[in-house]
């Protein structure tokens, strides 16, 4: 059976945080703020992989009132994330994403991004698109206020 998961997250830009997309630290002035290191793309994709399964959401299995989550790697919850899939028997086909932030520059990084998430999901990086977009200055993505991502994956049981 085939399902489709959807995903969303934003986190305001802040200063003194490490900027963290898709694993990869990324040069900025301001980082993105958050329990964990408020990876936007991977919790996004968390979301839409956890919406597949019917499994709730991050909130639900990694939340923010847990130290044991403070400053953790988004990548080592994606892991985690992974193992329910397969305890779950479900495959991933694939995993489409969009990140949309004003400022940096995220082409320069995607492709370690997609090897990041390939490699702690277990699957392939042609698996795995992210793209970027900025939105003409518009909004709080383009007053760079925060960063907001979105996934959407395709995987079957």
């Amino acid at each position: 059976m085939l399902r489709i998961g959807m995903g969303y997250d934003v986190h305001r830009l802040a200063e003194d945080r490490k900027l963290i997309m898709g694993g990869v630290e990324i040069p900025h002035e301001k980082g993105l703020l958050g329990h964990s290191d408020a990876d936007v793309v991977v919790h996004a994709i968390m979301d839409a992989l956890l919406g597949a399964i019917a499994a709730g959401d991050i909130g639900k299995h990694f939340p923010d009132t847990d130290e044991k989550y403070k400053g953790i790697s988004s990548v080592l919850l994606l892991e985690h994330v992974g193992y329910l899939l397969e305890e779950k028997k479900v495959v991933i086909n694939n995993i489409d994403a969009t990140i949309i932030a004003q400022c940096p520059k995220m082409a320069p990084y995607i492709d370690t991004m997609r090897e990041n998430i390939a490699k702690a999901l277990k699957i392939t990086k042609e698996q795995v698109n992210i793209k970027a977009t900025t939105e003409e200055g518009l909004g709080f993505t383009g007053r760079e206020e925060g960063i907001a991502s979105q996934a959407i994956v395709l995987v079957e049981q």
